[in-house]
């Protein structure tokens, strides 16, 4: 087990009730004027930015709003929201809704705290040295970013999709009401469920290998996400199942399971340019390539992918041939995805061989750099794993 450091500020508020806190929650911090930041006009229809309204209106609290978040957030929004939070001296910003309207919310938040354009930030791998608070009303199970560390954007103008990482972007408090799940779409609740499957398999997934109490933290998690996926595929008012695809998906991405490990993230790093050049859902480029990148690697690992197999996908053990083990264990989890509706190959996506240069250019900086995995991925391994998810 590698040297770790575990840090999870952010409050949890967690059930039916958590709602009825926000107000309340908001004043005990000391706050007193509220950016409401959301995406679209569900939000509103759904009756919750209403109860928002309410509750901090209960507690004499001021606030001002912005929606319009799209997923894939984009920078010229964030940079519109950081001049208006200025402008309204506003000193907490409250993300409802999903990943996307999080990390919109954390890019305001950096761009306010450190005087710098957000995207020059990520760009240059700048490092915040202040935070502005946060806090998230969860409405959709998937990115984990109520509790996270990473954000996401999207630049319009070139279509790249760049992250940067840092505790200073955890939010202060998080709000995880499994109800607001409900009347998410079957195709949405799949992508929440490959979303938190992903922040886990990429932490699973790594050259170390004595570290079985965090493997097995992993694993049960991704059994839990398993079973209930299923459920709440075909009973989306499951309370049961959408709670625990709720916390599974803020554990998967807030350190749990990868402490320990050495974490590269190396098929989130391949996807960024799908859902930016083509805005593909996130996770629906994920279950494309994961699979594909997996049948590429395995041989590199085989005892963690026949374990993964074995004891995830119940794939039974073969110990003369655990490469076999492996195979299996990598389809069942190819046709789970199947099964909840998200797409496998390339051609599922609208992805054309003739794109396949275009991609890869953007993702290796027309083949100057490598994405760090068990192997180096050269631009030459990239397109065999195009290739692979053709199938």
């Amino acid at each position: 087990m590698l040297n770790f450091e575990y840090y999870t500020p952010t409050k949890v508020y967690f059930g039916r009730d958590s709602d009825d806190k926000i107000g309340k929650a908001l004043k005990e911090y000391g706050y007193t004027k509220i950016l409401l930041h959301y995406g679209s006009a569900s939000a509103e229809k759904s009756g919750l930015l209403t109860k928002i309204r309410n509750k901090l209106k209960d507690e004499g609290l001021d606030y001002v709003e912005l929606g319009g978040v799209e997923a894939n957030p984009r920078i010229d929004l964030i940079r519109q929201g950081i001049e208006y939070a200025k402008k309204e001296s506003v000193d907490f910003i409250l993300a409802i809704g999903g990943g996307s309207v999080i990390d919109s919310a954390k890019s305001i938040g950096l761009g306010i705290a450190n005087e710098m354009d957000p995207w020059d930030m990520i760009m240059g791998q700048i490092k915040p040295t202040k935070s502005f608070p946060i806090g998230a009303v969860l409405t959709l199970a998937a990115a984990g970013s109520e509790m996270s560390n990473s954000h996401v954007v999207t630049n319009s103008e070139n279509y790249l999709k760049r992250s940067l990482n840092d505790d200073l972007l955890r939010p202060v408090v998080a709000f995880l009401n499994p109800e607001h799940t409900y009347t998410v779409s079957k195709y949405q609740t799949g992508c929440g469920i490959v979303d938190t499957f992903m922040h886990t398999f990429e932490r699973y997934f790594t050259v170390e290998e004595d570290n079985d109490l965090t493997d097995r933290i992993a694993e049960g998690l991704m059994v839990a996400v398993k079973n209930a996926g299923l459920v709440a595929i075909n009973e989306p008012d499951n309370y049961e199942a959408r709670a625990t695809l709720m916390w599974a998906s803020s554990l998967s991405h807030n350190g749990l399971t990868g402490c320990g490990k050495g974490m590269l993230f190396p098929v989130h790093k391949l996807e960024h340019d799908f859902s930016g050049l083509f805005d593909v859902a996130h996770a629906a480029g994920l279950s494309v390539l994961f699979p594909a990148w997996a049948r590429y690697i395995y041989h590199h690992d085989i005892r963690k992918f026949s374990q993964f197999a074995n004891r995830v996908w119940a794939v039974e053990m073969d110990h003369e041939h655990p490469e076999k083990t492996a195979l299996k264990g990598i389809e069942a989890m190819t046709q789970y995805f199947r099964n909840i509706g998200m797409p496998t190959t390339m051609q599922e996506l609208g992805i054309n061989p003739s794109d396949y240069e275009k991609i890869v250019d953007m993702t290796t900086d027309n083949g100057t750099k490598e994405i760090m995995s068990y192997i180096p991925l050269k631009k030459e391994d990239i397109l065999k794993i195009y290739q692979l998810a053709e199938e």
